[in-house]
């Protein structure tokens, strides 16, 4: 039998959900600011060794055209870096928000979650650092013509880059967002089989979104979200098998 929520959960008024919200901003913004630190004191690690080396190791010419650019862009990469960083602690303030309105047996799971979710997150930004950058590179430095000197503008390059691993990350949270969403009850495995044709149709628009205009990096991104997408029907049956039993 399923076990009763906090019975102060009901006594929470409109007033005290917003300041509980608010409390959980503050915290995830200060864990935000906290990483964004860190990756400030090892900008130049985190750039010259991590963002830059695909350009570098395939001959790409970067230059800066605005006066501060390389100001601001150290700036946004901190930010950004401090976001990636903080992935955790951002989840565990948002299922700590959540976790009163859930049951106890419930709660219980908030630490695996996060785990999970974050080791989601961080292997689609390692596949597509690893993977999709590498091939897009090697396909940008071999087209074109020899008379065509390819002199890419760095905030073009960076902003190129760290789209695609968020997205990437963001992306392989399908597992994740299938369990959730099945413990709602808002999906079920029926309706992801029903629909696996048209999932697999939004998955190669996706992925040819989030990547290079090349055929080879689309393929390398969708394959994995087709595998991602029969993973989340078999995690979806196995989250609603577990809520039947329930009840």
């Amino acid at each position: 039998m399923q076990k009763k929520k906090e019975t102060n959960v009901a006594d929470m008024g409109f007033l005290d959900h917003l300041e509980e919200l608010r409390w959980r901003v503050i915290k995830v913004l200060i864990g935000v600011v906290v990483c964004g630190i860190i990756c400030w004191i090892f900008i130049d690690t985190i750039i010259n060794d991590i963002l830059i080396k695909p350009a570098v190791d395939y001959n790409l010419k970067l230059q800066n055209l605005k006066p501060f650019g390389q100001v601001f862009l150290f700036m946004q990469v901190a930010i950004v870096g401090g976001v990636v960083l903080s992935f955790p602690h951002i989840l565990y303030q948002i299922w700590k928000f959540v976790a009163p309105g859930l049951y106890s047996n419930e709660r219980k799971y908030i630490f695996r979650i996060v785990f999970f979710t974050s080791f989601c997150f961080l292997f689609g930004i390692s596949f597509a650092y690893f993977i999709i950058i590498p091939f897009a590179m090697g396909f940008f430095q071999s087209f074109g013509t020899e008379k065509i000197e390819n002199i890419i503008a760095i905030n073009e390059y960076l902003t190129f880059i760290i789209s695609i691993i968020l997205g990437a990350g963001l992306v392989f949270e399908l597992p994740m967002a299938s369990w959730f969403l099945s413990r709602l009850g808002l999906l079920t495995p029926n309706v992801m089989k029903k629909y696996r044709r048209f999932a697999i149709v939004i998955i190669f628009i996706l992925a040819a979104i989030l990547t290079p205009p090349d055929p080879i990096s689309q393929i390398l991104l969708a394959i994995p979200l087709v595998i991602l997408y029969e993973i989340s029907i078999f995690i979806s049956k196995v989250a609603g098998k577990r809520e039947k039993t329930k009840k």
